[in-house]
C-alpha cells in the first residue's frame, strides 16, 4: 500500500462525555491534545471523516468535540471509533525512531544475509516493543523484542531490517524451590 492509502492509528473515541456532545478520546499520540493537531481523522475505512476539537486532557483521555456531533446520542454511535490519519500527514519521524506500520511488511534477515521471514505486526504488551516475524518456510511466527541489540539495522528504504534471533538452548525454566516441611 501506498504512502497516501496507509493510514495510521492515533486513538479511539471510549465513548460519550456529558450531554452536549463531547466524547472521551483515547489516544496514541505523545502528548494526548495533539489528536486534533493532524487536521481530520477518519474511521479505518477511510470513509468517515471527524474533526475534532479538544476540551481538555483528564488522567482517563482528551475530551473533544466533534464537529457536527452535538448530543449525548450522537456521541455515543461514535464509541469504538478507531481515530486514523493518512501517513502522509505524519511527516518523517525522528532519527531511531519508526512508525510501526512502516516496519510491517519489512524483510527480516540475519546479519549474514539469510532470509528469516517478514515483520508480521509490532505489539507492545507493557514490557517493550516487540516485532512479530512470520518465519519464511513455516507458518510460525516468534516475537523479538525490539532493541538495537536485536535489532541492530533498520533500513525502510530497502525495505528490510537485521534481526539477531535469541538463541534457544533448549532449557526450561526451573521449577520454583519448595519450602522444606515444618
Amino acid at each position: 500500500m501506498t504512502d497516501d492509502k496507509r493510514l495510521i492509528l492515533l486513538g479511539h473515541i471510549a465513548g460519550a462525555h456529558g450531554i452536549r456532545g463531547e466524547v472521551l478520546v483515547k489516544t496514541y499520540t505523545g502528548a494526548a491534545e495533539d489528536i486534533a493537531a493532524y487536521g481530520p481523522l477518519t474511521d479505518a475505512a477511510g470513509k468517515q471523516s471527524l474533526k475534532l476539537k479538544v476540551v481538555r486532557v483528564t488522567p482517563k483521555g482528551v475530551i473533544a468535540r466533534v464537529q457536527g456531533v452535538a448530543d449525548r446520542n450522537a456521541a455515543e454511535a461514535l464509541k469504538g471509533t478507531a481515530l486514523h490519519v493518512a501517513r502522509t500527514a505524519m511527516g518523517e519521524p525522528e532519527e531511531g525512531e519508526y512508525f510501526y506500520s512502516d516496519l510491517i511488511g519489512l524483510a527480516a534477515v540475519a546479519p549474514d544475509g539469510t532470509t528469516i521471514g517478514t515483520i508480521k505486526a509490532v505489539d507492545n504488551f507493557g514490557a517493550g516493543d516487540l516485532l512479530e516475524i512470520a518465519l519464511a518456510g513455516s507458518g510460525k511466527t516468534e516475537f523479538v523484542a525490539f532493541t538495537d541489540a536485536n535489532v541492530p539495522t533498520v533500513d525502510i528504504a530497502a525495505g528490510r531490517v537485521v534481526v539477531v534471533m535469541p538463541i534457544d538452548d533448549g532449557s526450561k525454566p526451573e521449577d520454583e524451590p519448595k519450602e522444606p516441611d515444618a
